[in-house]
């Protein structure tokens, strides 16, 4: 079942957190509803994301968990409830996202520009540096390979510097080195101050101080 709501101005019961002026770096979501099809998936959810935590998404797939992120990132409207977020967020969901006939590095940094990145050129090498890719920066994306697209799409979130990461299963198609190399990353954007909300049906080890699970039958 989703979390309770604590009294107002405190976020989900249990956690002590003060949603005022939260959403400058984190997440705030109050009693959210959403339906699908006409019918209802998740109802009277609320919790708050702030900087330097995580929130770990948990659940069978068709539960809700790619509908929650997306209403989290604004491409969806709520059934009820409301969702305030900071200005600056990156989205990982199924698709890269990335121009297949650019090049890895073209198609990267058309993203960090458009996303604001402070020195997008260093930040997309970096990014590549940490999801291993640096060897295929002038490889059309189309070449790819499924593990490859998803840890550039990784890369893309990295490169970006937004303060929260919305990640939609972003275990799906990679392998043990890989997978190890998103738990770091989350870490390290953790504990620089950014905030993540990672919807995942895999196991992951994650710095979540934060649990949800949805079990679908609301």
């Amino acid at each position: 079942m989703p979390p309770a709501a604590g009294p107002a101005g405190t976020g989900p019961a249990g956690t002590g957190l003060a949603t005022t002026g939260l959403a400058a770096t984190g997440l705030v979501v109050e009693e959210l509803a959403a339906r699908r099809g006409g019918r209802l998936i998740f109802d009277d959810l609320s919790f708050a994301v702030a900087a330097g935590d995580a929130l770990l998404v948990t659940g069978p797939n068709g539960v809700g968990k790619s509908t929650l992120l997306r209403i989290c990132a604004g491409l969806l409207p709520p059934a009820g409830g409301r969702v305030v977020r900071p200005d600056r967020i990156a989205l990982m969901a199924e698709a890269s996202a990335l121009d297949a006939d650019r090049t890895l590095a073209q198609a990267l940094m058309f993203w960090a520009r458009i996303d604001g990145a402070d020195d997008p050129a260093g930040r997309v090498v970096e990014a590549l540096a940490d999801v291993d890719l640096a060897a295929l920066t002038e490889v059309p994306v189309r070449m790819l390979s499924t593990g490859q697209r998803r840890r550039a799409a990784i890369a893309r979130v990295v490169a970006g510097g937004a303060a929260l990461w919305l990640l939609d299963e972003p275990a799906n198609g990679l392998d043990a080195a890989a997978v190890a190399r998103l738990e770091v990353l989350v870490e390290r954007h953790v504990e620089r101050g950014g905030s993540a909300v990672v919807a995942t049906h895999l196991p992951l080890h994650l710095p979540a101080t934060q649990r949800l699970l949805l079990e679908g039958g609301a």
